[in-house]
Formats: structure tokens, C-alpha cells, sequence
């Protein structure tokens, strides 16, 4: 962390934006701060392009003057409702805010807001990491205001709260989310009074909407180690009030001597696997739900020990249900999550076997351009402790991608549609639409997976012919 003094300080400040708005506060004769995170990220040297302002005063006031200010090029939103406002200018964006208090009541986190002070606005902040500000004014230029020893947590990699832990979590339960983000986001550790308040208000979880509990568990997962996250959402207990399908999968049961893996830590290896590979959130859902049917589909077999048959299916069955609930959008991302559960086991199976061309065909005409991601979450799938194992199915892997790669150059598999459509079947055989055609058809598609016939129409043309012959369906002439 960089620790820096007053006219260190100062340089991060050189920009015009902050001169201009240091220089309209002071005709104004009003106190203004730079707080949050902007200021947060500089000494920990991280990119911030959120800078938020608050004024001793009317932040709206400020914001409308230096777009006077700035003149054109310069473009003020008003919220007067909530008391702020929006600058943008040049590409650069900043929030202005008078200093406020704030008061809740017990089953709203909308504060009653008053005016106040630099102090009084400091206190409101959730973490004292994000309650650092330094002036902009040209008598204390540069200069940090630090009353919670923010500074000292941010050495100490330390989230903790500025006041009561209890009464900020209370007050406002989206905090606790927020708190095991930062954590999660930063690499930070939870203070252990803060933590203990996690679990005292968990249940204050419940006034908070699913859409903002889900805007959050998507910072969690998009982490670098998103597994963190999840073990402190589980330790606290606020994990099986916002996602009680994934604590079912924890727990390890032996019976006769067999027992099976723990499949809550394990789904969390393949989720921290997959985000050293991509920034794709919803490939990431996908590792984080491949197996949230194994609790349902558990099943004691006295001849092979535990199975969790088909659960990659019944997975891919739950996974509306679990987008519905969270507010997570139900459209091509759910279904393509819901995709990549269905078809997990599909490549592994083909690794542990002979590596046909036909099962290859198969894969690659059902995950279409989905299929690097599909094979991304398989190879993050393989967390065995047997190296022999891994090594084996991770070598399989690479033969089913070179396979992929030399079928879909020679097939043109991916996507494809038989080349004899329904129109045609029709029109050969005159027949109106029945399930003739649709049997026609997928012969047709299954003959081009299995190897039968080349990918191309007048091979398909005479397959039809042949197969229709069999059905007793005469060409019209």
C-alpha cells in the first residue's frame, strides 16, 4: 500500500476537473471533499473512476456552477429528490452530494437524511476504509481526513466498521453484502467484531431486495477468488437465507466405508478454477450450479456406493427456478447457463471412454458456439487429488478438442441443420406436415452425427430416399 504524504497526496489531484470544482467551492464558500473509494483505490493503487464529492452544503449548488463553469461539454443531471447531482465532462464523471446524517427506522434501509457535517457524513459510511476524504478547498489542498484510522485497516488489510457494527448492519443489511465483497474483492480480512455483527443481523437480510442481494453475489463471483466469498456469505450464516440450494450440497455422509466428496467445497474449486480462465460472469453461474442437483439426485447403490444419476439434467431443470428467485435475468444468459449444466457431464464422459467420432459429432452439434466455454468448465471440473486421474482426464480433454477442432473442420458440425429440410421432404414425398417429415428429418441429422453419411445434400438426398423406401413412402414424380 502506498503510503503517502499531504503534497504526494496532491498529485492525484492535478487533474483540471478538480481544480475547477476546488475553485467553485471556494467562491461559494462551502467545504468539499473527495471520499470513498476514489480515494480508497489511490493508496492501494487499484484504477477508480468513480469520484464522488461531498459538499458541507448543497452539492447541487456546486454541481451547477461548475457546469457553468466548464460551459460546453459540461452536462448536470439533477436528482432533488435524493439531494444530488451528475457532472460529466470530458468523458469523466463525478457525484456531488451535500454532507448529511442519517436516521433509519427498523424495517426500511431509506434513511431520514438531515443536513450535516463532514464528521456527521463520515460516520454514515459503511466501512472505515470508505470513509476517507481529502479536501479540495486551496487552504488544505491534498489534505486526508481520516477519523477512523482508515488508513491503518487499509495496511492492515482489514475491513471493520466506523461505528457499532450492529447498528450499521442493522440499519442498513445491504452493508453485510457489501462487507463480505470488499473482502472478497480486495483480498481483505473481516474484523472479528464486524463479522460477529454479520451473523448477530443476518435475518435483516430479508428487507433487502432479491435484485440488490443479486448485484452483489455478482461482484462476489466476478472476484479473483470468488470462493472467499462464499465461505464467509456459509460461516456467518447468511449464505442459506439468500441461496439455500447451494448449502445443501455441503456435507460428506459414509456408509459401509464409502463416502463421497464434499460437494459444497468442491463446486467452490471449480468456480475458483473457471475465474482463472474468464471474466465471463455467467460461465462462472454455470460452474457455480453444475452441480446443485446432486443433493436431490443422491442415491445409495449397495453394489457402487453413492450416485447422483442425471444430475446434470435435473440441474439444468432447476436453474429457471434459481434466476426467477434471485431476479437474475431470464433470458439467452439463463438459457445459456442452463446449457452448460445440462450438457457438463457430456465431456467428461467422452474423457473416461473411447473417444469416438461420433460421440465428438454429437457434443459439438448439441453446445454449438457454446462448446470452448463447455470444455473451459469441464477442465475446471477435474479437482481429483489422484494425480494419475487428473493427468488422464485432462489429457483426454486435449484429444476431445483436437477432435472437436479436426470434425468441425471437415463436418462443419457446429450449428448445423441437416442439409434436407423439412420443405423439401415434404415436397418430394407430398406430404403435408407430420411426423413422417420430423422422422425423415432426424434420421437424416442422426446419419450425419454418426459418421454415416458426409455433411452435405446430395448424400443426404439419397440417405432419404432409402430410409423413406423402408417407411414405405414412394418419390412423387
Amino acid at each position: 500500500m502506498l503510503e503517502l504524504t499531504t503534497e504526494e497526496l496532491k498529485q492525484y489531484f492535478k487533474d483540471d476537473i478538480f481544480k475547477q470544482i476546488s475553485a467553485v467551492a471556494d467562491t461559494l464558500g462551502v467545504e468539499c471533499y473527495v471520499v470513498g473509494g476514489y480515494v480508497r483505490d489511490i493508496f492501494l493503487q487499484r484504477p477508480s473512476k468513480d469520484i464522488d464529492v461531498v459538499v458541507v452544503g448543497s452539492g447541487i449548488v456546486v454541481a451547477e456552477a461548475l457546469g457553468k463553469r466548464l460551459g460546453r461539454g459540461a452536462h448536470v443531471s439533477v436528482f432533488r429528490n435524493f439531494g444530488t447531482a451528475q457532472l460529466k465532462y470530458r468523458g469523466t464523471e463525478v457525484e456531488f452530494v451535500g454532507a448529511r446524517k442519517e436516521s433509519y427506522t427498523h424495517d426500511s434501509r431509506k434513511p431520514v437524511v438531515e443536513d450535516g457535517t463532514l464528521e456527521d457524513d463520515q460516520n454514515r459510511r459503511d466501512f472505515t476504509i470508505n470513509a476517507l476524504a481529502v479536501c479540495l478547498n486551496a487552504s488544505r489542498y491534498g489534505e486526508l481526513v481520516d477519523p477512523f484510522d482508515g488508513i491503518e485497516d487499509l495496511k492492515e488489510r482489514t475491513i471493520r466498521t466506523p461505528l457499532d457494527p450492529d447498528v450499521t448492519f442493522s440499519d442498513d443489511p445491504l452493508r453485510m453484502m457489501r462487507c463480505i465483497r470488499f473482502a472478497t474483492q480486495l483480498k481483505f480480512y473481516i474484523d472479528d467484531e464486524t463479522f460477529e455483527a454479520l451473523g448477530r443481523n443476518r435475518e435483516r437480510i430479508s428487507i433487502i431486495s432479491r435484485e440488490r442481494i443479486a448485484d452483489e453475489l455478482n461482484k462476489i463471483i466476478l472476484s479473483p477468488v470468488p470462493s472467499r466469498g462464499f465461505i464467509d456469505l456459509d460461516r456467518c450464516g447468511l449464505l442459506e437465507l439468500i441461496f439455500p440450494e447451494l448449502v445443501k450440497l455441503q456435507g460428506v455422509e459414509t456408509r459401509n466405508g464409502k463416502g463421497h466428496k464434499d460437494n459444497f467445497y468442491h463446486t467452490l474449486e471449480v468456480l475458483d478454477n473457471i475465474s482463472k480462465q474468464t471474466d465471463n460472469l455467467w460461465l462462472r453461474w454455470a460452474a457455480l450450479l453444475h452441480d446443485i442437483a446432486k443433493p436431490v439426485t443422491k442415491r445409495w447403490e449397495p453394489r457402487i456406493g453413492w450416485t447422483f444419476h442425471n444430475h446434470n439434467f435435473v440441474g439444468a431443470k432447476m436453474v429457471p427456478d434459481i434466476f426467477r428467485k434471485m431476479k437474475l435475468p431470464m433470458n439467452e444468459k439463463m438459457k445459456y447457463v442452463q446449457k452448460l449444466v445440462g450438457l457438463h457431464m457430456r465431456p467428461i464422459v467422452i474423457a473416461d471412454e473411447e473417444v469416438t467420432d461420433s460421440a465428438v459429432r454429437r457434443l459439438l452439434f448439441e453446445a454449438g458456439d457454446d462448446i470452448d466455454d463447455l470444455m473451459l468448465l469441464c477442465e475446471a471440473d477435474i479437482t481429483s487429488k489422484n494425480r494419475e486421474r487428473k493427468e488422464r482426464f485432462l489429457n483426454n480433454f486435449q484429444l476431445v478438442r483436437r477432435k472437436l477442432k479436426d470434425l468441425e473442420e471437415r463436418d462443419r458440425i457446429r450449428n448445423f441443420q441437416p442439409p434436407v429440410s423439412g420443405e423439401e421432404i415434404m415436397k418430394v414425398f407430398n406430404l403435408p406436415p407430420c411426423p413422417k417429415v420430423g422422422s425423415l428429418k432426424s434420421a437424416i441429422k442422426d446419419a450425419i452425427l454418426d459418421g454415416v453419411i458426409p455433411n452435405e445434400h446430395d448424400a443426404a438426398y439419397e440417405f432419404m430416399l432409402q430410409r423413406a423406401k423402408k417407411m414405405g413412402l414412394d418419390k412423387v414424380e
